[in-house]
């Protein structure tokens, strides 16, 4: 409907151009019927209608009516003007009203729109009394008339395009919302499987290459004098490289890990401990209590990482001689629990992780069990070993994901 609207809609072009046509073939009907009825002043009639039609032409091709409501005004008053010069040459001129009704509502704020308006139907009502030379209130119902059905139009539309453009926000928002919440979650995902690969490899591949490392430098110590044991820690150091070639090739296949095929977990916890004490110098025992119950391959993979990160620092660090590894099955919960009788540490005062040194493995463990909803305990003394305990609830709490296998 609005010519001089900014960015209009297919829609409201179509409507404009209906407009402008109205606007054209009411005032080619005054001058058409002045010429037809042989009016006295059918020529000014005419050259009022011509220069009407040239000032309201020129509204939409001025850049100023589209951008300035002062300029639209002003455009406005001039064809105002002319039209009142029309009016007062022909009583046809009161169809022209309707129209500008139109272009006033749309182009003005809404105040100033209404009250010219009122003074277009006003001065309307008025040329068609005078042209009649008497006045009804018949005469007045047609422009007041078309002047509500005009208000009531443009701003119902008016309302339903400030309604149709706040939804379209909500939506342009909505799905700026939706991408920035999927970036996030990608992002949370992403960390999530970082940290996921960072204990995998932690418990795994890195516990291995310190295993070999180990081995490799108690054949170096023992080569001189007992070439024997050398070999044996060789292939001790071989063998552990194997199992571990195993794990990455299952590791990054996404299968369960080597030690859980074929067995339980009970079996390859014990299968760990018989490892463990072949390759080191530790007496690494193990304990099943309670009545087995099925567990699920998360909760199984979990255990199994624990309690390999758990003898694995015992190794490394603890000097011990003996370790109970011992598996609780508790009615609804599951516990593993590795002791040794190490030279201890103070829980609280734990160096902080380093890439050169470790120090990953307690945080890695601890972020298993709380991934199902467990807890892992520490418990140690300089001079005292250390007891570690993980106790997991066979259902997890509806808000945990269960770890995916590595």
């Amino acid at each position: 409907m609005n010519s001089a609207a900014p960015a209009l809609t297919p829609t409201t072009r179509a409507l404009a151009w209906c407009l402008h046509l109205l606007i054209v073939g009411l005032l080619a009907l005054a001058a058409g019927r002045a010429v037809a009825d042989e009016r006295p002043h059918a020529g000014w009639i005419i050259a009022a209608s011509a220069v009407c039609g040239l000032v309201y032409a020129a509204g939409p091709v001025l850049p100023g009516v589209r951008r300035s409501r002062r300029a639209a005004a002003l455009w406005l008053a001039a064809v105002g003007a002319c039209w009142l010069v029309l009016l007062a040459l022909s009583p046809d001129a009161v169809w022209v009203a309707f129209p500008l009704y139109f272009l006033q509502l749309h182009l003005l704020s809404r105040r100033a729109a209404l009250a010219a308006v009122t003074a277009t139907a006003a001065a309307a009502i008025a040329g068609f009394a005078a042209h009649r030379h008497s006045f009804s209130p018949a005469m007045a119902i047609g422009p007041a008339l078309g002047a509500a059905v005009a208000v009531a139009v443009v701003w119902g539309y008016q309302a339903l395009y400030r309604e149709s453009d706040h939804r379209r926000r909500l939506i342009e928002e909505l799905t700026a919302t939706r991408a920035d919440l999927a970036a996030a979650q990608h992002t949370a995902g992403v960390l999530a499987e970082r940290d996921r690969l960072a204990r995998e490899i932690h418990d795994t591949l890195a516990q291995g290459l310190s295993s070999i490392q180990l081995l490799l430098r108690a054949a170096e110590r023992a080569l001189p004098q007992a070439p024997q044991n050398a070999a044996r820690y060789v292939d001790q150091a071989r063998q552990a490289a194997v199992d571990n070639l195993a794990e990455a090739r299952r590791f990054v296949a996404a299968l369960t890990p080597p030690a859980l095929e074929g067995t339980t977990l009970a079996g390859a916890l014990e299968r760990l401990c018989t490892t463990t004490s072949a390759r080191h110098r530790l007496a690494a025992r193990f304990h099943l209590t309670g009545d087995p119950a099925p567990l699920t391959t998360a909760h199984e993979v979990a255990l199994l990482r624990i309690a390999q990160s758990a003898l694995a620092n015992t190794v490394r660090h603890a000097e011990a001689t003996a370790a109970e590894v011992t598996l609780s099955h508790l009615g609804d919960h599951v516990a593993l629990d590795v002791v040794d009788d190490g030279r201890g540490f103070d829980p609280a005062h734990l160096p902080a992780p380093d890439p050169e040194t470790g120090g990953f493995g307690l945080a890695a463990m601890r972020a298993r069990a709380q991934a199902l909803g467990g807890t892992l305990t520490v418990e140690s003394a300089p001079g005292h070993g250390t007891a570690l305990a993980a106790q997991l609830p066979l259902t997890p709490p509806a808000d945990t994901e269960p770890e995916a296998r590595p």
